[in-house]
């Protein structure tokens, strides 16, 4: 198992069905041992203990990833608990169309910027001393609404705090390369979760969650130790 006792933390894991319960299942079914970490406690809770009732090691956490001194708390919480972290998965944030640009307001571009990159930051610049201790990896959730020729029409708010996450990305490559941290993103098309299905039916051209927390694995694991500073798309 590519992950055996090694500390693996997934933000935003969310409700069941979401990307993020896949995410942490195939961590845990390949020996890591998981902290799931979300604004609602209950969820987080939820599901560690689907985990644990399978053999897995899991422990939740509550934290606004948007506030720095919830997040200080909970870096020295997972710092005492665990001396060190191999993998991040910065995986918190959400979707909400904007509308056209002349007819949009502050308010969702500021919610869109704070959710998807402003948690990106906060929580890297939180948990850096932890990775740097295990020579870790992050994994970003970018969009491929981020990428050269996508459709934006309606969504430059996601659009722009996703490509945010891109280059804080590319940033923290190159800045954390001397200290043998790695950081990459995935960049899906739309993924196969409850919420997805139920906004857009069952016969959307889906990418399915297993396949995504694959490519998150291997992007943490060590078959990717060559490999800092990417996009992959997805779909």
């Amino acid at each position: 198992m590519r992950f055996d006792g090694r500390i693996v933390l997934v933000t935003g894991v969310g409700r069941s069905g979401q990307v993020g319960e896949a995410v942490a299942a195939a961590f845990a079914a390949e020996g890591a041992r998981v902290i799931l970490v979300d604004r609602a406690l209950d969820e987080a809770e939820a599901r560690a203990a689907e985990l644990r009732a399978r053999g897995g090691d899991a422990r939740a956490y509550a934290c606004d990833l948007a506030d720095e001194t919830q997040l200080a708390i909970l870096a020295a919480e997972v710092g005492a608990a665990y001396g060190r972290l191999d993998a991040l998965v910065a995986l918190a944030g959400g979707f909400a169309m904007s509308g056209p640009v002349a007819e949009s307001g502050p308010a969702v571009w500021q919610r869109q910027i704070a959710i998807n990159l402003t948690t990106a930051y906060l929580t890297t610049r939180a948990f850096l001393p932890a990775l740097r201790t295990a020579g870790g990896a992050i994994v970003y959730f970018a969009s491929a609404a981020a990428l050269p020729g996508a459709a934006t029409a309606g969504m430059a708010a996601y659009a722009a705090a996703k490509s945010g996450v891109i280059a804080l990305m590319r940033a923290v490559a190159a800045d954390e390369r001397p200290h043998r941290v790695r950081a990459n993103a995935v960049a899906p098309t739309s993924i196969r979760t409850a919420s997805n299905v139920q906004a857009m039916g069952d016969q959307a051209a889906y990418v399915e969650r297993e396949e995504v927390a694959a490519a998150v694995c291997w992007l943490c694991s060590g078959d990717a130790s060559a490999v800092t500073g990417q996009v992959i798309r997805l779909g």
